[in-house]
């Protein structure tokens, strides 16, 4: 783990209590006591998501005095999605990339780069079932993590229905479509949602998208990795929108 890591329960709570934004809390399986029963009731409170994990776990992630709680506090600041949404310059058509389900961090920062690359206004991703935005995501991104605003969100689903109420397409790639990103329209409102590397797109998610789009692919390889099909896709939006 990096830096952004607090363990004890009294640090960690202080820390929920600070408002300081809590990536990962891991609490040891059965742990009890009045402070860890307090902390739980912290995360509670706070709407803080944590995992019961066994005590090996926690050892692996420190050697200090963890008291059965160890945090990774967030490397960047979160936004809300209505400060990306009025943020972006009156002159520009939004485009915000949506993760569902990419967990690898090196396939997030790399997403990332090419987002900012392409210009495009924030990245939302879910609150479970994402990587984390750690040292190592900054990194693969090459810094573009500190710069593009990043709102994490409890439902995609009801995120993505906002966007459409507020005028945007909501666009999935999936190599299963027969409709090319060629074909698509990106000069309006896009919010661009990237699947899981080994799964794609959910179900739930696929069914609320205005199109879904593919990338034609000549080799033997049936699909890219999901980094290099953000890109893709990315730049098309950039082509089309600068041509």
């Amino acid at each position: 783990m990096d830096n952004n890591l607090i363990f004890g329960i009294r640090p960690v709570a202080e820390a929920i209590e600070s408002g300081k934004q809590i990536e990962k809390l891991y609490i040891r399986k059965g742990a009890e006591g009045q402070l860890m029963s307090e902390l739980r009731d912290l995360c509670l409170r706070h709407r803080i998501h944590y995992q019961e994990v066994p005590v090996e776990k926690l050892n692996r992630l420190t050697r200090g005095n963890h008291q059965g709680a160890v945090a990774q506090i967030s490397a960047i600041g979160y936004v809300e999605l209505g400060d990306i949404l009025e943020r972006v310059p009156e002159d520009e058509t939004p485009l915000v990339v949506v993760f569902d389900g990419v967990t690898d961090v090196r396939n997030f920062g790399a997403i990332a780069r090419s987002a900012e690359c392409a210009g495009a206004h924030g990245l939302i991703v879910p609150l479970k079932n994402a990587a984390p935005v750690n040292a190592e995501a900054i990194r693969s991104s090459a810094g573009a993590l500190t710069s593009i605003p990043v709102c994490r969100v409890g439902s995609i689903r009801n995120t993505l229905k906002t966007l459409q109420n507020e005028g945007f397409q909501v666009v999935g790639a999936s190599e299963k479509s027969r409709k090319l990103l060629y074909d698509a329209n990106f000069r309006k409102p896009t919010a661009l949602v990237m699947g899981a590397e080994d799964t794609g797109i959910s179900k739930e998610v696929l069914k609320l998208c205005d199109e879904q789009l593919a990338i034609p692919m000549i080799g033997h390889i049936e699909s890219l990795n999901v980094s290099a099909a953000a890109a893709v896709m990315l730049f098309e939006i950039v082509r089309q929108r600068i041509g």
